[in-house]
């Protein structure tokens, strides 16, 4: 990559940017990274004081979501922020929890607030590394970040100062219910879906049984990206209704989001391809204009579990056997089940996946909201939301 011919001198704003920043009240500090193609803003400072009664990612996610969602908006909706952007917030772990580093939650479109989010979770976990708030150790660093779901266990593969891999070890995934028959209307008609929680609850939809929906073009490629979220958004609203589902220990309901699956292709040496459903509207079935969502351009971690928990009820993969995951862009995650386990509130089979991929920072920002600027939260426009 060539220099820059010429380089200005310029000055941040004083009244925006300086010590005593009088005219805005916000001062956000970002690093941006993305893994495997998908975004992550990871935000060090400028989050208001939470209570001292959140002393878990867990709580900490809920009075976020209850009094604090307008940081969201402003992070995420134009003009700072687009469709596909998350947020990761970075908090210290309190003093009573020697075996954890840091503690996060997570941010993304549409109000979703996730236990768990594999692809955020390489890009906070490779933010922090790098940016000094984990100490680095070449060339392995262990750590813990709580997540709202719980302690993440990172194992970070590092070399001259970057973080060449993280592998996470996820909290449990588990299935739902298998092969259920969703009824989509408009048009669509009868999918069969399994239903499964990787971090996130996942309706997994095989997309080899649309080759008899001749009405339909499901390949999954970038440039049939707006089909894939229309039905695919249609599919998830349709099974949310009518097979809805909640977490068996937290206040989780679903499903909220959906991964197609399909076979790699022949010259790529990945085991599947997916592409992973995001809403970034509330679908209105009188509304075809809101029939419309977006994709995950990662491999998607908490969609690679619930699709290995899936696999694993069905005697498709086994404790210990690496599964490449490949996104839509190409990109890889390689998953593995590395344990099976029971769930304590019922006693059925999960299991303990991993996780591994890669990220990069893309950019640092100071995000501020002039007094001036007459979309403060920012908007969304129909024609990319």
């Amino acid at each position: 990559m060539e220099e820059p011919v010429e380089s200005l001198p310029f000055e941040k704003p004083k009244r925006l940017f300086g010590a005593n920043n009088s005219a805005s009240s916000l001062l956000i500090k970002s690093v941006d990274c993305h893994a495997g193609g998908e975004p992550a803003r990871i935000v060090f400072s400028g989050v208001p004081k939470l209570p001292k009664s959140c002393s878990t990612a867990l709580l900490k996610r809920e009075h976020m979501m209850k009094h604090m969602d307008y940081i969201r908006e402003i992070l995420l909706q134009e003009p700072r922020g687009y469709p596909c952007q998350n947020v990761d917030y970075i908090f210290k772990a309190p003093a009573d929890s020697p075996n954890q580093n840091v503690q996060y939650v997570i941010g993304e479109q549409n109000k979703i607030y996730p236990l768990m989010s594999g692809h955020n979770t390489i890009c906070a976990a490779t933010a922090v590394l790098e940016c000094g708030v984990v100490a680095m150790e070449e060339p392995v660093t262990k750590f813990t970040m709580e997540a709202p779901a719980g302690p993440i266990e990172i194992l970070a593969k590092c070399e001259n100062g970057k973080a060449k891999s993280i592998a996470l070890r996820n909290a449990p995934s588990f299935v739902e219910k298998l092969g259920v028959e969703v009824q989509v209307p408009h048009g669509i008609g009868t999918v069969k879906v399994d239903i499964a929680y990787g971090g996130m609850w996942y309706a997994v939809v095989d997309i080899s049984q649309f080759k008899s929906f001749e009405h339909l073009n499901m390949e999954l490629t970038t440039s049939n990206g707006a089909e894939l979220c229309r039905v695919g958004e249609m599919i998830k609203v349709a099974c949310r209704e009518q097979f809805p589902v909640n977490h068996p220990t937290e206040d989780y309901p679903g499903v909220d989001i959906l991964v197609f699956r399909g076979k790699a292709g022949e010259e790529s040496d990945a085991h599947a391809k997916n592409t992973v459903v995001m809403s970034n509207c509330a679908l209105d079935w009188g509304r075809p204009e809101t029939w419309t969502a977006m994709l995950d351009r990662s491999p998607c971690g908490t969609g690679t579990c619930a699709v290995m928990a899936v696999m694993h009820a069905r005697g498709e993969l086994a404790v210990g056997e690496k599964f490449i995951h490949e996104s839509i862009v190409g990109s890889k995650f390689t998953g593995t089940i590395l344990e099976e386990t029971t769930l304590e509130a019922d006693g059925r089979v999960a299991i303990i996946p991993g996780i591994e991929g890669s990220a990069c920072i893309t950019q640092y920002s100071e995000i501020v909201v002039d007094p001036d600027d007459p979309f403060p939260v920012g908007f969304r426009v129909a024609d990319i939301w």
